[in-house]
């Protein structure tokens, strides 16, 4: 089986473990710190916190934000559910708006019609590795006086004009799941410039307390704590970060090259202000079904874009204002993710686009 999106883990990840054992601290020490200063000199943030997943992160932005009932975020529709989960988690209303039908990333149109006194917060996702519109996102926000938290959870590596995506709004999130770009198996990370909403993060991070081993807590927090494992799985990736950005790259080359003259299949809209990380290729046809049932059984596993949130059973049994998204069904309904693993050989790439082509034909 040809896997849609693997791990690249080897050697080294086992090296910097090992720091570990000869170390014996498990939770938060050296290796941790030593991942968060690497994650703010790719991106450029002041501050980088690591959390325990990327959910909990939103979570934690949301609340150092002051953020709780009654108050309205708005999300994109067609995002993994975490990203309206985090804000349910807060006490808070998920606003679901639809998206552009080029880049798959909120519409910034639509979103200014969905804000009232209630809205506080809009949340834009960096989907599939390529940035939302920054530029119009933050102007919205400062013309509404709104907050803005950037969901990069697929974003790491990720520029809009030449800056880094999550360090452009008041909070970032990035997350390092196993089948992100890169991976400590679990994990999240929060970006910002601001020292206070940093020291908040850290407090709900950490049971509330401004450090660790003291046992006078200032605040209600929780144990979002990362691990020491964590981040040795971390640093080892971050070290092949350029090369899996690479080698993304040339995967989504190959298709381009290889599927471009197939009339049923479009590829995603680039942003040209952005310098994306091609974490999943994604095409749109409308026999999504049934091509990703033929290359099941040619052992080439695909996967379907998000399911719009407004469709999602679990939303259906509470209370959730919908309106109408056509664009994300659209592309729920068309798109296919491809194989995007850095793993990939060029002989299976070539065996992926043969039995495409040959579908198509």
């Amino acid at each position: 089986m040809i896997n849609q999106l693997e791990p690249w883990i080897d050697h080294n990840e086992i090296k910097e473990l090992k720091r570990i054992v000869d170390s014996t601290y498990v939770t938060e020490a050296k290796l941790t710190e030593e991942f968060e200063a690497m994650t703010k000199d790719l991106t450029g943030a002041k501050h980088a916190i690591a959390m325990s997943n990327g959910t909990v992160a939103i979570y934690c932005a949301l609340q150092s934000l002051g953020i709780g009932k009654e108050d309205e975020v708005i999300v994109p529709d067609l995002t993994f559910i975490a990203t309206a989960n985090a804000v349910l988690m807060a006490g808070a209303k998920p606003i679901f708006c639809d998206v552009y039908e080029d880049t798959f990333c909120i519409d910034i149109e639509k979103a200014e019609k969905l804000i009232n006194k209630n809205t506080k917060v809009l949340i834009p996702v960096h989907l599939y590795g390529q940035s939302a519109d920054m530029t119009k996102i933050n102007s919205l926000a400062k013309q509404y006086n709104l907050f803005v938290i950037e969901d990069a959870a697929q974003g790491v590596g990720v520029k809009f004009l030449d800056r880094h995506v999550g360090t452009y709004g008041d909070i970032g999130v990035l997350s390092y799941y196993g089948n992100k770009t890169i991976t400590c198996g679990e994990g999240g990370m929060i970006l910002t410039s601001s020292d206070e909403l940093a020291e908040k993060c850290y407090m709900l991070k950490n049971h509330g307390r401004p450090e660790k081993g003291v046992f006078i807590h200032k605040e209600i927090g929780y144990n979002f704590s990362f691990t020491e494992m964590q981040a040795a799985v971390g640093i080892a990736q971050m070290k092949k970060l350029p090369l899996i950005i690479s080698k993304k790259k040339e995967i989504y080359d190959y298709y381009i090259k290889k599927l471009s003259k197939i009339e049923s299949l479009t590829s995603c809209f680039i942003d040209h202000r952005c310098e994306p990380v091609y974490w999943i290729t994604s095409f749109l046809t409308d026999d999504k079904d049934n091509l990703a049932e033929y290359l099941l059984d040619k052992n080439i596993q695909t996967r379907d874009i998000f399911y719009p949130l407004h469709l999602q059973p679990c939303y259906g049994k509470i209370d959730i204002k919908f309106g109408k998204y056509p664009v994300s069904e659209k592309i729920y309904n068309k798109g296919i993710s491809l194989p995007s693993s850095y793993s990939l050989t060029y002989s299976q790439l070539e065996y992926i686009t043969i039995n495409i082509s040959n579908y198509f034909s």
